[in-house]
């Protein structure tokens, strides 16, 4: 499945666009772009399908501060869910 990436250039940070699905296999793919160096925002408004390695990388990804913008209510919901399970999991121990 395809995963399309396209650089906004804004005042202060790059916009990285992620569009179609979103899976473990575009993980590498993201990280690259966003190991370049410059301050990033990733932007999910035209994901429309992600799996739980796609959730759990984005949830590490706003905890390093990195913004997530734009997502469907379904990826943000599943975000928040699997944010729950660790905290969880992490309380357990």
């Amino acid at each position: 499945m395809i995963l399309r990436i396209e650089r906004i250039p804004e005042l202060n940070k790059v916009r990285l666009r992620l569009s179609g699905q979103f899976r473990s296999h575009h993980l590498d793919q993201v990280k690259a772009e966003i190991s370049r160096g410059e301050p990033i925002a990733l932007d999910l408004e035209e994901v429309d399908l992600v799996d739980i390695e796609a959730i759990r990388f984005l949830n590490a990804r706003e905890d390093e501060g990195i913004p997530v913008l734009h997502c469907s209510p379904y990826i943000q919901e599943w975000m928040s869910r699997e944010r729950q399970e660790e905290n969880a999991r992490t309380d357990w121990r």
